[in-house]
């Protein structure tokens, strides 16, 4: 073994040393379901997405090491052998191969996945500028745009659908796209001979390499125009606004990222439009807190009712009222579970709804009138006013929760 091939060897088994075990990149155990796995590697996905992360090489790095993780542990086969070989599992690289490399994959393959964790084509839409193979002619795709939307909680429980006027670029009208003048036509391009590259042969310590790149002066089309439309300069795409509408779906939640494909800018000379990658915010809610699907009430009772019983009726997500029944000698802290009455899964995450936590609190008054103050002072010593030992008991494990 000479020593090139020596370091080669030594390389890849410190690579191997160095990777992290794909449970715990997800922050998994080894007996977790496969919902547990995508409902993990969405999360981190969301997290260091690279959009939400601008030029941090350390997010890049973790969103490419858990879309690694998810690809292996979400496939079954792939996970059996996993979990009984490790990164030495039978094949040609085995596990780790990392990305871009002849056994990997690329950010293509990556936000490909998307489609399986958030439903649609590909979840955050086509970032086609990540890896990529040469020897083909360019074709031009426009770039994504971004949109915030703010929505209540009643309309992330129904799902809405919100218009937008969009201002990117747009086909030209006059050339039709195709960035020449009525009758002009386009020549083979006289550097690459059509075929939208140029090979460079390089020496290097290793011997003499092809380097292969786009062409400078068709970039990457191939064709060269002869008369440019005097509209657009040739690009095929001018100035312009659109009304966009978008259908937010029942269920999601703040920091989600709903792709509308092919609504982003136009694609320069009859390119492929891009996307419009909508970010979701949750405008804060008066009455409820969202906890995941279950979404929570703190029902203030007055210490009557909590004492003696009763019926109360509390709102929900639908803008309605129910009646719920208050037992007597109901505890502050006590919770209800109306099943059901929460928010509906996002597609592709779970089933159903939700549920209507009801927190009880009670109110203490802070005045009294004589009479009021005649009637406890006649209970103060009755037994029925003093603590038991179990809810004394049930009180102070929950205090010490609080601090768990």
């Amino acid at each position: 073994m000479n020593l090139f091939h020596s370091f080669i060897f030594y390389y890849f088994i410190f690579i191997k040393m160095a990777k992290r075990d794909y449970y715990e990149v997800l922050g998994l155990d080894k007996n977790a379901s496969e919902d547990d796995i995508k409902k993990k590697y969405r999360k981190l996905a969301i997290k260091y997405h690279p959009d939400r992360n601008p030029g941090n090489k350390e997010a890049e790095e973790k969103f490419k090491e858990a879309a690694e993780a998810y690809d292996v542990l979400h496939d079954a086969q792939k996970r059996q052998q996993y979990d009984q070989f490790g990164f030495d599992a039978p094949g040609a690289s085995g596990f780790g191969s990392g990305f871009g490399s002849a056994g990997g994959f690329s950010m293509d393959d990556i936000f490909s996945m998307f489609g399986d964790v958030f439903g649609g084509h590909s979840g955050f839409g086509g970032f086609s500028g990540f890896g990529g193979g040469g020897g083909q002619r360019q074709t031009y795709r426009g770039s994504d745009l971004r949109l915030k939307v703010r929505l209540s909680l009643q309309e992330v429980s129904s799902g809405v659908t919100k218009k937008f006027k969009v201002k990117k670029d747009i086909e030209c009208a006059h050339c039709h796209g195709t960035g020449a003048e009525s009758g002009s036509s386009s020549d083979t391009c006289p550097t690459c001979h059509g075929q939208g590259i140029v090979i460079k042969t390089v020496r290097t310590m290793l011997g003499m390499m092809q380097t292969q790149s786009e062409c400078p002066t068709c970039h990457g089309e191939g064709t060269v125009i002869k008369n440019k439309c005097h509209e657009c300069g040739g690009s095929g795409v001018v100035k312009g606004e659109e009304v966009v509408e978008i259908n937010i779906p029942a269920g999601v939640a703040e920091g989600m990222v709903v792709n509308v494909s092919g609504k982003g800018n136009a694609g320069p000379h009859n390119g492929v439009s891009g996307n419009i990658q909508v970010y979701i915010e949750e405008e804060p809610n008066e009455t409820f807190i969202r906890d995941g699907q279950d979404i929570i009430y703190n029902l203030l009772l007055d210490f009557p009712t909590a004492a003696l019983g009763g019926e109360v009726e509390i709102p929900t997500i639908e803008e309605s009222k129910v009646k719920i029944k208050i037992e007597s000698g109901t505890q502050p802290g006590k919770t209800l579970r109306l099943r059901g009455k929460g928010l509906p899964a996002i597609q592709g995450y779970g089933n159903g709804k939700g549920d209507l936590v009801v927190n009880i609190s009670v109110y203490i008054p802070k005045t009294l009138n004589r009479s009021e103050k005649e009637a406890l002072e006649d209970m103060r010593d009755s037994d029925n006013f003093k603590g038991d030992s179990y809810t004394k008991k049930s009180i102070f494990d929950k205090f010490k929760n609080y601090f768990n």
